[in-house]
């Protein structure tokens, strides 16, 4: 990834989730761009796989490496989406779906904890094989697929058959999934909720056109 310089976090609170709206809808382009063609955004990926490693950020900014471009995809998918420019419905879907899945992980406390104890030993592959190693992907692959894959609503995902059963690929969609369920808790959690993506539109719009002049 190419480095960029570290800025500061936002301060208004709707400018903090809609940029981690942003990485919920990163998540969702990269996998729609995997199920359609087998390939993704590698920044967008990157971004995707660190935040989701790191599990005790120092702070809100490093979660997406310091720079808001680092959501490049997600901000310009997700300013798609709030100015209705979308033609893909399936990245909406999934970007939505991946909220819902969000929250009814955090009804399960089991769930939650299982996921914060394994998430920790996939670190120690990711330290010693590198974060986007196939070992790393497989294991977080994998552990999307014993846990968050286990809840009545799935998030049916669409693309090319055979690439969708190429190797490893299985693994790189749920393991995109579930950054995106990453990046929706970190949403949550910065005080976004549903309701709020209808009756503050004007003011996410608002917070996505500052972030294009920055």
């Amino acid at each position: 990834m190419t480095p960029t310089p570290i800025q500061s976090a936002p301060q208004r609170a709707v400018a903090r989730q809609t940029l981690a709206l942003a990485g919920v809808f990163q998540a969702a382009a990269v996998v729609d761009e995997l199920a359609r063609t087998g390939q993704c955004d590698e920044r967008a990926w990157n971004t995707l796989i660190r935040a989701t490693l790191d599990t005790n950020p120092e702070s809100f900014a490093a979660i997406y490496g310091g720079h808001h471009n680092n959501l490049r995809l997600g901000i310009d998918t997700l300013s798609a989406v709030m100015n209705r420019q979308r033609n893909d419905p399936a990245v909406m879907r999934y970007g939505f779906s991946l909220v819902l899945l969000m929250q009814k992980l955090r009804k399960d406390d089991a769930m939650l904890a299982s996921l914060g104890e394994r998430l920790q030993r996939v670190q120690g592959q990711a330290e010693h094989f590198g974060e986007t190693h196939e070992n790393v992907i497989a294991s977080l692959g994998q552990l999307y697929q014993d846990t968050l894959s286990t809840f009545r609503y799935r998030i049916v995902v669409q693309g090319d058959p055979s690439l969708l059963q190429s190797r490893m690929m299985p693994e790189r969609v749920r393991t995109a999934l579930l950054t995106g369920v990453r990046f929706a808790l970190l949403w949550h959690q910065q005080g976004g909720r549903r309701w709020k993506l209808l009756f503050q539109r004007q003011a996410i719009k608002k917070s996505l056109n500052a972030l294009d002049d920055r």
